[in-house]
């Protein structure tokens, strides 16, 4: 049981940099393991980004993989995703979300999921 909050989203040219936050309630939150997923208009919801619960091990797209950084703070219950070097395909609704024991690149795998946050990259 966790709930999840996305901040961070906006408006940005190409080639810029944004950080994205995901708040987490609860006292597990060290046991879930995180990801961000992303979806386009006219689209189909896409895996960006993962981190185990422990924040050893780390998982990303080839379209991002460079360029967005996964990481966590258990203390602070927040996984954040920075995103360097912004490209207008980047555009989309940000998502995290969270699984007690899934940690993949399939995002059907994840049971819990937060209300997103908009990404938009001008050209």
């Amino acid at each position: 049981q966790v709930q999840l909050v996305e901040s961070g989203g906006g408006l940005v040219q190409s080639g810029g940099s944004l950080r994205l936050s995901c708040a987490a309630s609860g006292r597990t939150f060290s046991r879930y393991h995180m990801a961000w997923s992303r979806q386009a208009p006219g689209k189909e919801r896409e895996f960006v980004a993962a981190i185990t619960s422990s924040g050893s091990s780390t998982y990303y797209a080839d379209s991002v993989k460079g360029r967005f950084t996964i990481s966590r703070d258990n203390a602070k219950n927040t996984v954040y995703l920075q995103m360097n070097s912004l490209k207008p395909e980047d555009t989309a609704v940000y998502t995290c979300a969270a699984d007690r024991n899934y940690i993949g690149t399939s995002i059907r795998g994840y049971d819990y999921w937060g209300q997103g946050t908009q990404v938009t990259v001008s050209s």
